[in-house]
């Protein structure tokens, strides 16, 4: 907007080239238009005078609904007593500031838009160029090709690189090993020589001093073995000697302890089921209870015993099978009834033996007097 003049007319519209007359009741207001028209409000002022908070973006319909709830009490032909034709222009203006500053950005989103779709585009196109690493030349298929070939050849060179390592440590590791292997022999041929030098001390000083002579079987052949005559001498020997000192094999104590183990839980699963009734009370079925829980460990514990016997054992068919808890119970419980049928038995044996003694006694008793009285007849 050019200028702004005000002029006092009596009543009419005059319009002449640039300005424009305005007539009211009280005054008119003559503005001139130029075609250049220049925004002297900021967006803030401009958002002030239309009474619309500046934080924010406002949308178009916003603005004009407060341009137009301005322009009604501002406008110099509304007939209200709030009319004013200067607020009315600066609401005017600001209005037109607000809607060139939302035209303006909207115009630059688009742009924006339009940017980023067009090198959207020319990526999507070139795309195919910046896959593969950048390796390889050709179409996308021999390139795709190419590339696979690459990654074989990096995948055998790790592989290669990896099996060089391990027979570097390999060799590294062997070559402790023999070391080490090494200082063992000698530590051994060392000692072995020691006490080859005692042994053949120690005879010859026996010799000296007549140990030797004298000797039974002197100068007769060695009689051979009577459990195997083909078996070594030396093995003999060493195992008689083995023997004699009470030496036995590893599995063999390991079966001796699971023979002995089991046997203990079995007596005193016996013992304990002889003493309780049948039927037991509620009492003695806890006791029961609390007793094959013990017994369940004792299990656990000789059931492992039994696993290290099965990897040693020599022969198949010495091989152990796991103690189970039920079939213990259920050998517990007829040994429990058998013992009292023994019992039983026994009781009565002993009760015909005193019915038999009585009567012997008795029977003793009545030869004796009819003794007696045969004598002083």
């Amino acid at each position: 907007m050019g200028c702004l003049s005000r002029l006092l007319v009596e009543g009419g519209i005059i319009c002449h080239k640039e300005f424009l007359l305005l007539s009211s009741q009280r005054s008119c207001a003559v503005r001139t238009f130029s075609s250049g028209t220049q925004i002297k409000y900021s967006l803030t002022e401009s958002y002030r005078i239309l009474q619309l908070p500046a934080e924010g973006n406002k949308s178009a319909a916003q603005v004009k609904d407060a341009y137009l709830r301005l322009a009604k009490l501002y406008h110099p032909d509304s007939g209200t007593p709030t009319a004013d034709a200067e607020l009315f222009a600066k609401v005017e203006e600001a209005y037109r500031a607000v809607l060139t500053h939302q035209r303006k950005t909207k115009q630059s989103c688009q742009g924006k838009t339009t940017e980023e779709e067009e090198t959207r585009q020319a990526t999507l196109a070139h795309r195919h160029y910046l896959s593969y690493e950048g390796v390889g030349s050709g179409t996308l298929f021999q390139r795709e090709n190419q590339y696979r070939q690459i990654r074989v050849n990096r995948a055998a060179e790790k592989v290669l690189d990896y099996r060089q390592r391990e027979h570097e440590r390999a060799a590294a590791a062997e070559g402790e090993l023999v070391e080490r292997d090494v200082r063992q022999r000698s530590h051994k041929i060392k000692i072995t020589q020691a006490v080859e030098r005692l042994v053949e001390d120690l005879i010859q000083e026996s010799m000296a001093r007549g140990d030797f002579r004298n000797l039974s079987g002197a100068g007769k052949p060695l009689t051979k073995f009577e459990d195997n005559p083909y078996a070594d001498p030396m093995t003999h020997n060493l195992n008689r000697i083995l023997t004699d000192n009470g030496y036995q094999p590893p599995w063999v104590v390991t079966q001796r302890d699971i023979r002995e183990a089991i046997a203990h839980i079995r007596k005193k699963l016996l013992v304990s089921r002889a003493r309780l009734g049948d039927p037991m009370t509620p009492i003695e079925q806890s006791q029961w209870k609390q007793l094959c829980e013990f017994v369940q460990e004792e299990l656990v514990k000789l059931n492992k015993m039994v696993d290290s016997y099965n990897l040693i054992v020599p022969l198949l068919t010495m091989q152990m099978v796991h103690f189970s808890l039920s079939r213990e119970m259920d050998r517990a419980v007829k040994g429990a009834r058998q013992h009292k049928v023994d019992q039983q038995r026994e009781v009565e044996k002993y009760r015909e033996r005193q019915k038999e003694k009585n009567e012997n006694a008795k029977n003793n008793k009545h030869r004796f007097i009819f003794w007696i009285k045969n004598v002083f007849k």
